[in-house]
């Protein structure tokens, strides 16, 4: 009959291991518009194109649609060399063991303690009769125990989900760390080839200007020009060698930045001179998908959404401690007063049975965890739907920016090309005795500005181009989440 009590617990115990306390989880509603803003002021050709289902243009390395060797080789290392890389692949190892951890809860923890002891007890002691008094015993056990907690209201369960849950995201922090830092080599790449294509400039201004001092100081000594001249054409030349020197300071950051990304010392890395405007990239069009489609794309939106999914599990651990806690707990061994007895049959002891504990009184510390659970799961809410709101706003503010810089680009090739011309009419007529000099290092300065302005614009939408593939995720998707 003992044994049919055992089975018939058991059993109910697994009946109603199907329960779980707390709230189903339900993915939160997010605002979202059919199309981006920024779409409908757009042209395809301007660094975008409307996304079809199977589009994989920036899947995997995305970085060689730019056409840069160069760049492809840098980018190469980032995998296998960023330290920041390596801590969130730890985080994620770390998170799976967790759900290993808490899955173990799920089977009876089984354990050993074999014990020799020889006890005496003091002849004095006050037995009760005296006649009981001994002179000590020996005690020989090997004794197996077994502990196992009956699921009855899926505490455990949602522990398991939970951890399962925050490894997923702890794997899409993975991908948004890697996204992230390919996208920042990219763009530390092309400012370190803007500061190239900025000191070619410069050095050529400087050549130019120095030209241009030694003919002031001809025209003066021969009577033609002022003093003022001379020192107008010195103050210009020192000017563009400062100029040079400040992008040289530029240039060697973004260098050092890159070496850290790759994982080296800034000694260990050169980054031979090529300038953006001698090879210039393609821009390649980004396949922009419509914002509901965005929320599939985004690893960060993902883990935002994997860690929202855990804070309701934390809810419905929280309420299962109001529940009673089932215990299935059984020992069994061996127990001898001396070796020679300890092994043999008539030794055997067993002992099982379950264990029913209910809290009664803790003073408000359920209710208060409970509390917390819910406001933790408000907080991963509003966290989810703030990720969702930066990313559409990522989305449309590259979208602008290169719309915006197509325009400008086309604009400012025309205004650098006035400039230029400018410049060599007022050059001429300098050399002519016409106009002051003045009217030259008006020219000269204005050129410049706009020739400068010609390679930053490149730059600027060459990184907003990055940072589009970036806001649109780089080509990943929520089905790469792994199933653990």
């Amino acid at each position: 009959m003992r044994g049919y009590g055992i089975v018939l617990v058991s059993a109910v115990g697994f009946l109603l291991s199907g329960c779980m306390v707390g709230p189903r989880y339900v993915k939160p509603t997010v605002p979202v518009t059919p199309n981006f803003k920024e779409t409908e002021a757009l042209k395809e050709g301007d660094g975008w194109k409307v996304a079809q289902p199977d589009d994989d243009l920036i899947r995997g390395k995305w970085w060689e649609l730019y056409g840069d060797a160069t760049l492809n080789e840098i980018e190469d290392q980032v995998d296998s060399s960023n330290q920041d890389l390596k801590i969130a692949e730890a985080n994620l190892r770390q998170a799976r063991a967790a759900i290993r951890f808490n899955r173990a809860s799920q089977a009876p923890t089984i354990g050993s303690s074999p014990s020799i002891s020889d006890i005496r007890a003091s002849a004095n002691k006050p037995y009760f009769p005296s006649s009981s008094v001994n002179n000590g015993s020996g005690d020989f056990v090997l004794p197996l125990d077994l502990s196992y907690e009956i699921d009855l209201w899926g505490r455990v369960r949602r522990s398991v989900a939970a951890a399962r849950q925050q490894a997923q995201a702890s794997a899409a922090d993975l991908q948004t760390a890697r996204l992230s830092l390919h996208a920042e080599v990219a763009i530390d790449y092309f400012e370190v080839r803007s500061a190239d294509a900025q000191e070619r400039l410069l050095n050529d201004t400087v050549k130019a200007y120095s030209e241009a001092l030694r003919l002031t100081q001809n025209r003066f000594e021969g009577g033609a020009s002022p003093k003022s001249d001379v020192a107008q054409a010195k103050t210009q030349l020192e000017d563009a060698k400062v100029l040079a020197s400040d992008i040289t300071v530029q240039r060697a950051q973004y260098e050092h930045a890159l070496a850290i990304l790759i994982g080296k010392p800034p000694a260990a890395f050169h980054l031979p001179v090529s300038p953006l405007n001698l090879v210039a990239p393609v821009l390649p069009s980004v396949p922009v998908t419509l914002p509901a489609r965005l929320l599939e794309r985004r690893p960060d939106i993902a883990a935002a959404e994997r860690r929202m999914a855990s804070s309701n599990e934390q809810i419905g651990i929280a309420k299962a401690a109001y529940y009673p806690t089932l215990n299935l707990a059984a020992s069994a061994g061996l127990e001898g007063s001396s070796i020679l007895n300890w092994l043999t049959w008539p030794s055997r002891f067993w002992a099982v049975g379950p264990q029913l504990s209910e809290t009664l009184f803790d003073a408000g510390r359920r209710r208060a965890t409970t509390e917390s659970a819910r406001a933790g799961y408000d907080g991963a809410v509003a966290s989810y739907r703030q990720t969702v709101l930066d990313a559409f706003q990522q989305v449309e503010d590259n979208l602008v920016v290169l719309r915006v810089l197509s325009t400008e680009s086309t604009q400012q090739q025309q205004a650098t090309s006035a400039a230029e011309e400018s410049l060599k009419l007022f050059q001429n007529r300098y050399a002519g005795g016409v106009d002051t000099y003045l009217q030259v290092v008006t020219s000269q300065t204005t050129a410049l500005t706009n020739e400068r302005n010609d390679i930053d614009i490149l730059r600027r939408r060459l990184e907003a181009n990055v940072l589009l593939i970036k806001a649109m995720g780089g080509g990943w998707n929520i089905s790469n989440l792994p199933q653990l």
